[in-house]
């Protein structure tokens, strides 16, 4: 049984989704595990993860929009705004996605489906350098 963790930097240009799918199989490699699973968590509240589209690249301007919709950084009705505008946006749109995800490994592999990618969804508007934890187990 083997079990690992690493961790690494994404550097963001602000708000959208950043691929770091091959991030995760590079570790995923270098663990010689072919058969367990893999957790990738984020150490931050303004930023989450998401599986997503990964073939065209529209699915995620839509997501955006909607995300940019759904919790606009004008609501009149929040408070949280002491880094600026995005402040509350971003913690609110990181609860209503997620912070982990758990994959299959088989076959030395990621079992994601043929157009899933594991994204990096910023929620701020300006640059971060954000923490990813990759844990693996398995044999």
């Amino acid at each position: 049984m083997i079990a690992m963790t690493e961790s690494f930097i994404v550097p963001t240009r602000g708000k959208g989704t950043y691929e770091i799918t091959s991030d995760v199989e590079e570790i995923l490699v270098r663990s010689g595990i072919r058969t367990g699973i893999v957790t990738i968590f984020i150490q931050h509240t303004s930023a989450s993860l998401v599986i997503y589209e990964n073939a065209d690249p529209t699915a995620r301007a839509d997501l955006h929009r909607f995300f940019e919709e759904l919790v606009p950084e004008d609501h009149p009705g929040l408070i949280h705004i002491a880094e600026g505008p995005d402040d509350s946006t971003s913690h609110l749109r990181m609860a209503l996605t997620r912070t982990s995800e758990s994959i299959p490994v088989a076959s030395g592999g990621l079992q994601l489906g043929v157009w899933q990618g594991i994204y990096l969804f910023e929620h701020r508007s300006v640059p971060h350098r954000r923490t990813v934890v990759v844990s693996l187990i398995g044999v």
